[in-house]
């Protein structure tokens, strides 16, 4: 018997000198549902065919072959890590009425070496779950190899919230979504012994993400400039205007992106509490699929636009609809007017992107933030890029080699 007692006492020795793997320990900030790795490379220098691009403007493509081989060629030559952990998770944010609310995203870091920032990212415009963050390897986290902590928040209406109603360009809700996860997941780095070199953070964000990461920048700075101090923002495509995105789209008679019209409508009218009656403002065979083509989360942008079926207004939207004169379309108006992020001064140098040849996001947005943000320290980079789906990748281009 005392032998036995020296022999445990020996193995809770030996057990005390080994050091506990708490790498990925469920803390009540970020709580972890799954942790994979990922490769970003592959052997013949391509970029792993698991990343999630945006889909291009060819419904048969995502994006051109030869942007992709560059983007694999010029991150290859820099990466600090081939190797990134996808960390996916939920935390508690708060919900359009600033209740709380568990939401869901995904945390990328490199499996080795030190962390250099926290990249804050707000994604582009999806619309079926799968192409959600936590669901996938979004582009953005192809950065994280670079040696950064990149957060990715999925937003209100994807992710653990898809059966929600997503606030799509309500500035307010969606902006907040993504400022709570980066809030959550600092204390969770420093947990499990990520904690990055600086303290500052980088915000980035294309299209969609791109007005969102403006909306993040005027949050941050407004309520935790001192927890999250902004070394610098990029964003790129960007609708930091609707109203004057509105009043091109109704001038042309066309939009690049057909879903983009229920989507805005519907998020503002969410995010606003607006009571707007959709009746009012969709053609009958529009609103007679509302639910299943944008709310089922089945589809993703491309798939809805040829689900729609059509690109000019007049063929989408009432007459009612599309004159501002109208009641509602004027509270309505009202409402995009409120959700522009051209409203602050930035306190921070920020790197806008924009391409001129951009149908998606016309080009009218940049030159309406040119014009607003003259005089502050603001890098435009405003040329021929090609459609919006190709200015994507150009965008995380530059980005990766400025980082």
């Amino acid at each position: 018997m005392k032998k036995r007692y020296i022999l445990l006492a020996a193995a809770l020795l030996c057990a005390a000198c080994v050091k506990p793997k708490v790498e990925f320990v469920d803390f009540e900030t970020f709580k972890v549902s799954s942790v994979k790795s990922t490769e970003v490379a592959l052997e013949d220098g391509s970029v792993n065919p698991e990343v999630q691009f945006m889909e291009g403007e060819d419904p048969e493509t995502k994006v051109a072959v030869t942007s992709v081989a560059r983007l694999a060629s010029d991150l290859l030559g820099t990466i600090n890590s081939n190797n990134v952990v996808h960390v996916s998770g939920t935390y508690t944010g708060h919900d359009i009425d600033g209740s709380p609310i568990t939401l869901s995203g995904k945390l990328l870091i490199p499996r080795d070496g030190k962390i250099k920032n926290m990249v804050i990212v707000s994604h582009y415009t999806i619309g079926a779950n799968y192409e959600c963050p936590s669901e996938c390897f979004p582009m953005e986290g192809l950065v994280a190899a670079k040696g950064y902590a990149v957060v990715v928040a999925d937003y209100i209406g994807f992710g653990i919230t898809a059966n929600r109603i997503h606030p799509y360009m309500h500035v307010e809700s969606t902006a907040r979504s993504v400022v709570d996860m980066a809030l959550a997941v600092k204390p969770y780095l420093e947990k499990i012994g990520r904690k990055p070199e600086s303290d500052k953070v980088i915000l980035m964000g294309y299209s969609q993400g791109g007005s969102t990461t403006l909306g993040v920048m005027r949050m941050i700075q407004k309520e935790y400039s001192d927890v999250l101090p902004i070394q610098k923002v990029y964003c790129g495509g960007g609708p930091y205007d609707l109203a004057a995105t509105f009043d091109k789209a109704m001038a042309d008679d066309v939009t690049g992106i057909p879903c983009a019209i229920p989507m805005i409508l519907q998020g503002v009218n969410e995010g606003e509490d607006l009571g707007l009656d959709y009746a009012d403002f969709f053609q009958p065979r529009l609103l007679e699929h509302f639910d299943e083509w944008v709310n089922s989360k089945r589809y993703t942008v491309n798939q809805m636009n040829r689900l729609m079926g059509a690109k000019s207004l007049h063929e989408l939207m009432t007459d009612a609809g599309r004159d501002k004169h109208n009641m509602n379309t004027a509270l309505f108006y009202r409402a995009l007017m409120n959700n522009s992020v051209l409203d602050f001064m930035p306190r921070s140098p920020i790197y806008m992107f924009h391409s001129r040849q951009d149908q998606t996001v016309p080009f009218v947005n940049a030159q309406r933030a040119e014009t607003f943000f003259k005089g502050f320290n603001i890098d435009f980079d405003f040329g021929d890029y090609g459609v919006h789906a190709m200015g994507a990748v150009r965008f995380i281009m530059h980005v990766a080699s400025e980082l």
